[in-house]
């Protein structure tokens, strides 16, 4: 199956990207007011197209639904993601259960790095937590703006911290 790939916009937020690949999402890139900047680097699309996206289903939803949920989640409305399928084959086994553990922090709450290693069942590896949270490719889905650092909100990759502090702030979290 080609990737796909799907640019999609949000008021007040800019203009943001999903990558697809055989029913399961490769990567996201927030919305921002540059527009993505395309993750070329890391995937080269077979085909593009409206057309072709509509039909692509990322676990139980279509590329449109899951944009859809995106554009709810930046409007403030509480939202899961956990039905989308996400391309982890490339993950060892503490990333799958980070990854999964914070799928499932509740919108609108934090952990810390050393907490998220912990409730991942590995106590003491919060300085990993951190990398997994640096290089994630699946930002909201898999949200690791809801991990702060023990003294304070830590970091948000190229985003930075205004990124993170403003979606802490859309899920009242802050």
């Amino acid at each position: 199956m080609a990737l796909t790939v799907w640019s999609y916009e949000v008021e007040g937020w800019g203009v943001g990207e999903l990558w697809a690949e055989d029913g399961r999402l490769v990567w996201h890139e927030l919305p921002t007011a540059a527009g993505p900047p395309r993750a070329s680097s890391h995937f080269q699309p077979i085909g593009e197209g409206v057309a072709e996206g509509r039909r692509v289903r990322v676990g139980s939803v279509t590329m449109p639904e899951l944009v859809d949920r995106l554009r709810g989640y930046f409007a403030g409305r509480p939202t899961g993601f956990q039905d989308v399928e996400l391309e982890l084959g490339w993950a060892t086994p503490f990333q799958h259960a980070v990854a999964d553990t914070l799928r499932g922090i509740p919108y609108g709450e934090t952990v810390t790095y050393g907490e998220l290693a912990a409730l991942a069942g590995f106590p003491n590896a919060q300085r990993a937590t951190g990398t997994f949270c640096a290089r994630n490719r699946f930002a909201i889905l898999v949200p690791c703006h809801r991990v702060v650092a023990a003294d304070g909100l830590g970091t948000y990759g190229s985003l930075g911290i205004a990124y993170k502090r403003r979606l802490l702030e859309l899920e009242h979290a802050l």
